[in-house]
């Protein structure tokens, strides 16, 4: 063999290599270094399934200048934060549970950290992050079927329609009708449709050649086990397939109170489009949150886990030290439920939000819990426009506010908007976030601006994922 096969030969070999991870990301991968001594020694390695403590063989599969990716094959010795039960039956490719390897109590300690070190590299490394708030039920943590949203992805296989989710960073479908995180009705009833639609001859949308019908099926629940499905669509179903969608699902699913349709024709990974039909029943789902009733529109922002909004939103309202007095702000108000939330404790409540669908909804739901106009008023505005978002309000008669309530999507708020919150000298804000570096980057300026940043508080909403939410008072000095 001359020389250059033997290099050739050398390169094709799988390099493996036996690693101690030393820590775990919010991607779910365990994080090790490359031995000394290799040619990259020293290189972060970054292995899918790995838990920090555990001794594992790997395989390097991928390699940049900065950081390898490594094929878990083998754990050589288990770390004690290691899970002695199989989380979930899914496929580990669909990149939902990406804590599912670890014990919770080591992941609460996880996202602790990671809150922590989000504000030591915004440079707050002085503010307290107490320890993660959790939902418990008779003692023992509630991990499991607590979503109430679930937005399976389908395909066309081989025997018919399929449905699951989108494998991580990926636009490949993972079949699974089961998962850990989702009620179980939500399983029978998407394997229901999945059959219905290849009785009724509805294909599944492809989105490299634009053809076939069904996109999504998408799924809300209430706590008390109501379900509103929506089928997102490229066209109109036909007047067949219609009829016997709700026909044989109303007979078979009685918690069921809509079926819609929503008409998505865009080629773009926006899911859900503009236009909703109603096929049968009603095109809203009413929940009850912390004490108060809530119309939800297919479209509209909701916390996805019940019982942990509950306990998020009473901790914002706590540390927002509430008199009875107030004149709140509700901003990114979705369908108001924050602010209505905090109603009984406030004089009134301003909520701006920029989707007008949602903004609807909050009027119905402050209508709904009896809140006259002057109790509460909603309305819609672009945070982008930071002076205008607020002037809409009090344009429209709303009193100054001297507290906010801002719930900002996971980029985080505006520093034009941080700004305008302190010209108008309001004292308290209550800021919930779902992207700890973004609310750390926002402290940052809030303090720039004389604000005095309280202790946070972070609350696990997404068990067994790498999100985590958390709520900090900031105060006027």
């Amino acid at each position: 063999m001359s020389n250059a096969n033997r290099k050739q030969s050398k390169q094709d070999r799988p390099e493996v290599v036996t690693l101690t991870v030393h820590d775990l990301n919010n991607l779910g991968c365990g994080v090790a270094r490359m031995p000394d001594g290799a040619p990259d020694g020293g290189l972060v390695v970054f292995i899918k399934g790995a838990v920090t403590g555990d001794v594992v063989r790997a395989q390097i599969i991928k390699r940049t200048k900065s950081f390898c990716v490594g094929r878990l094959q083998e754990i050589i010795t288990p770390s004690p934060m290691r899970a002695e039960e199989v989380f979930c039956g899914a496929p580990e490719a669909c990149g939902g549970c990406v804590y599912r390897h670890i014990r919770y109590e080591a992941e609460l300690s996880s996202k602790h950290e990671r809150v922590k070190q989000a504000f030591r590299q915004a440079g707050l490394s002085d503010v307290v992050v107490r320890p993660v708030l959790a939902v418990t039920r008779d003692g023992q943590p509630v991990t499991k079927g607590y979503r109430n949203k679930g937005m399976y992805p389908v395909k066309q296989g081989k025997n018919g329609m399929e449905a699951g989710f989108f494998a991580a960073k990926t636009h490949k479908v993972i079949p699974c009708f089961d998962c850990a995180l989702q009620p179980d009705a939500f399983g029978e009833l998407v394997r229901a449709v999945c059959k219905l639609c290849d009785k009724y001859r509805v294909t599944a949308y492809d989105e490299e050649t634009g053809k076939g019908m069904l996109r999504h099926i998408y799924l809300r629940s209430a706590a008390d086990g109501t379900v509103l499905l929506t089928l997102v669509v490229k066209e109109r179903l036909s007047k067949q397939a219609s009829e016997g969608f709700v026909h044989e699902l109303v007979g078979r699913f009685p918690r069921l109170c809509g079926i819609l349709l929503n008409i998505n024709r865009d080629n773009t990974n926006v899911v859900l489009g503009d236009k909703f039909i109603t096929l049968w029943g009603k095109d809203y789902l009413e929940d009850t949150l912390c004490g108060k009733r809530l119309r939800l529109s297919a479209g509209s922002f909701y916390q996805v886990n019940h019982d942990a909004a509950e306990l998020l939103y009473n901790t914002a309202a706590d540390m927002a030290g509430l008199t009875g007095r107030e004149h709140l702000v509700d901003l990114y108000c979705g369908a108001g439920s924050i602010g209505l939330s905090m109603s009984d404790r406030v004089a009134d409540v301003t909520g701006i939000e920029i989707v007008p669908e949602a903004v609807e909804c909050a009027k119905v739901n402050a209508a709904l819990n009896g809140l006259e106009s002057d109790r509460a008023r909603f309305f819609c505005g672009d945070a982008s426009d930071a002076h205008k978002f607020l002037a809409a309000a009090e344009e429209g008669g709303a009193p100054a506010p001297d507290i906010a309530v801002i719930d900002p999507p996971r980029k985080g708020t505006t520093r034009e908007l941080i700004s305008e919150i302190a010209t108008r000298d309001i004292r308290r804000v209550v800021y919930i976030s779902c992207e700890p570096e973004t609310l750390g980057r926002d402290c940052a300026v809030f303090r720039e601006f004389g604000y005095e940043i309280g202790e946070v508080q972070p609350v696990d909403l997404f068990p067994r994922t790498g999100h985590v939410e958390s709520v900090v008072c900031l105060t006027r000095r």
